[in-house]
């Protein structure tokens, strides 16, 4: 049995040597830059000192840890965080899927790629363009802020960019427009797959636009929905540091201070090394609780898992 086992090995692998070729230097690269980096988890449980090397300070334990949650910035970047995941995860995670359908309902020609090129494009502007872009039209006299004072929605004094209130809005809203478009990509991918017997059979019995979106592209992509709603939870406190930092400013600080740029602050401008390897580990540890826990109720309610 065994020296049957080892012969299908040897032959599947000179039968497909490329393709083992492909995923050995994509696990090369996983090891090297993802798992081997994870060597520094351990500064969070030691006090670090440049002088002694990675391995070389004393033993500190959960010290730091319980220096994070008793610190006042615990309860502000803590709650700044969720509120920015959340309603990026509520804006934006539906909206592509909406794009998706709509896109899917043109038919195949100049129109439809003219649209998905122009929907796409946004996700190439750079972070620090986007948010020049944003501090440009958000000025006291841009366009933005000029827009939405002759709608009355803020008073005439309102400084967009330094507003805690329109901080998240701002923050999520550009968000949404610059990655809607890229988002939406592999969910136009696995309506592309749907059995086109299906939509005959819809049309045969007499089902409208909405009816076979409703009961035929919907439940197709529905195990996609569930597998980006799976990650997208599992990164719920992975809130981007770059944009964050660039759009944040001494009058939004109460609203833009998060986990992220209170990390770099603590580590990297006060050279708090453990501190901020704490936080960091911290911010880790919820986001894989929270994929867990997410992962195994879509297994238990829909029978859909990444594992």
């Amino acid at each position: 049995m065994r020296r049957t086992g080892l012969k299908r090995m040897k032959k599947e692998l000179r039968r497909d040597w490329q393709l083992w070729v492909m995923a050995l230097l994509g696990l090369i690269w996983v090891i090297v830059f993802c798992y081997t980096p994870m060597y520094g988890i351990q500064l969070a449980f030691k006090d670090y000192d440049f002088t002694k090397g990675l391995t070389g300070g004393d033993w500190a334990g959960i010290k730091y840890f319980m220096m994070y949650f008793n610190s006042p910035a615990f309860a502000t970047t803590m709650r700044n965080t969720f509120v920015i995941a959340f309603f990026s995860i509520v804006v934006g995670f539906p909206l592509p899927i909406i794009l998706a359908l709509a896109i899917n309902q043109l038919k195949k020609g100049a129109p439809r790629r003219v649209l998905q090129t122009t929907v796409y494009l946004p996700y190439f502007i750079s972070t620090v363009v986007m948010v020049a872009m944003l501090n440009i039209m958000c000025a006291p006299n841009g366009v933005v802020t000029n827009f939405l004072r002759s709608l009355n929605l803020i008073g005439a004094d309102t400084n967009i960019l330094g507003d805690t209130g329109c901080f998240v809005p701002l923050y999520v809203i550009s968000g949404v427009w610059q990655s809607c478009g890229w988002n939406s990509i592999i969910y136009i991918a696995a309506l592309s797959n749907v059995n086109t017997e299906l939509y005959d059979a819809a049309k045969v019995d007499g089902a409208n636009r909405w009816q076979m979106i409703r009961h035929v592209e919907l439940p197709a992509i529905v195990p996609t929905i569930i597998i980006i709603l799976i990650l997208s939870m599992g990164g719920i406190l992975s809130v981007g540091f770059e944009k964050t930092y660039l759009m944040q400013n001494p009058l939004n600080l109460g609203a833009s201070e998060v986990i992220q740029t209170y990390v770099y602050k603590i580590g990297v401008q006060s050279n708090q090394i453990s501190f901020s390897t704490a936080d960091g580990l911290f911010n880790n540890l919820v986001n894989f609780t929270c994929l867990i826990v997410v992962n195994m109720i879509a297994k238990k309610k829909a029978d859909i898992s990444l594992m």
